[in-house]
């Protein structure tokens, strides 16, 4: 398995948790992760090794460290799947491999890489999406998370031989409803309407547009607040643009438990001009918090056009006002919380995925 995830080293981790769900799947897991870290670890079955680099240097390290595993330890070529986390600088290295290893390769795409906003993110995504385009076309077995990323590659005309499955990430919504409330927000902030959202901090997430939304919405509505838990490069610049706003939006570091923030807020609120599924959206959805959100991933909830303040506005202010609108939101969410019937059911589906890259 090759990985961006950092975390995976982290000790109590969410992502180092589900890769000892798979590794209970497998003989043995080996992950090769990007990172700086000069570290290795072994847990049992699964075995975590560090490039120790970054750009070229990781390009070459991950290459060489997951030939010499498949060297080292005598890999059956029959009973290896190499699996790439994206389809972009990992999936580059898993296609070298399995060109001149001939191991199977499964493609994972967890972000819509083929929104026109992805491609506008920056240059990299530029090159990322020419790069994907060919790398994809390669893979054995394509792993998707969500059917918007599915219809799109069916759409552009990849003539792709390998098998689609739509499998997201596996989101505990019973654990978020059992979870006790720690924290009130109505308590925390009294008299305020809490409009939620949680997310790391960058461009793509277009939080500036809920902060411009803010600022009409206060206008009409004092009791309305943005809470923003998160952090990440855009934080100190969209603490400025909302300076004025004090009273009505306010920032908050990001946290690894937010049940409690969930179930105290009126609304959530996502602004992303793509994502891949929307992971959060699923976990409000999960503790009874009906969804506003651009139409991307799972689109859920009350959607309104990428990049539309006017149409963000006016959801926002329909929901504001009226209860009776916000549990009807909520109703035509609950639906998607059973995607999987239990863990059991993700896993299963997800060493079936790696099983497909042999049809």
């Amino acid at each position: 398995m090759l990985s961006t995830d950092e975390n995976i080293f982290k000790e109590g981790s969410e992502v180092l948790a589900r890769i000892v769900d798979y590794g209970k799947l497998v003989e043995e897991l080996h992950v090769v992760i990007k990172s700086s870290q000069k570290i290795n670890k072994v847990i049992g079955n699964i075995f975590l090794y560090s490039t120790n680099s970054f750009g070229v240097f990781y390009f070459w390290n991950a290459y060489r460290i997951s030939s010499s595993i498949i060297r080292n330890w005598k890999l059956e070529i029959k009973n290896c799947v190499i699996t790439c986390q994206d389809p972009f600088e990992l999936g580059l290295v898993g296609c070298f491999l399995k060109f001149f290893k001939s191991v199977p390769l499964q493609m994972q795409v967890h972000t819509d890489f083929l929104s026109p906003y992805f491609k506008k993110g920056s240059f990299k995504n530029k090159i990322r999406v020419i790069l994907a385009r060919r790398i994809i076309k390669r893979a054995d077995n394509i792993r998707v998370v969500s059917e918007r990323i599915k219809n799109s590659l069916k759409a552009k005309s990849y003539k792709l031989k390998a098998r689609i499955d739509v499998l997201p990430i596996f989101i505990d919504t019973q654990k978020i409803k059992d979870a006790p409330v720690n924290i009130d927000l109505h308590k925390k902030y009294p008299n305020k309407f809490i409009v939620l959202m949680a997310s790391r901090l960058t461009k793509e997430k277009n939080i500036g547009l809920a902060i411009e939304a803010m600022v009409e919405i206060a206008k009409k509505y004092p009791q309305a607040l943005l809470l923003v838990v998160g952090n990440g490069p855009e934080l100190e610049k969209l603490k400025a643009i909302s300076y004025k706003l004090r009273a009505n939006v306010i920032f908050e570091n990001w946290s690894n438990n937010l049940s409690s923030y969930y179930k105290t807020a009126d609304l959530f609120l996502l602004t992303s001009n793509y994502e891949g599924y929307g992971r959060t959206v699923i976990e409000a959805t999960g503790a009874g918090l009906p969804v506003v959100m651009t139409d991307v991933g799972i689109a859920i909830g009350s959607v309104y056009p990428v990049g539309s303040k006017r149409e963000l506005i006016k959801q926002l202010g329909i929901l504001v006002e009226s209860k009776e609108k916000r549990l009807e939101i909520f109703k035509s969410q609950e639906k998607f919380l059973s995607f999987y019937n239990s863990k059991e059911d993700y896993l299963n589906k997800i060493k079936q995925s790696w099983q497909n890259c042999f049809l």
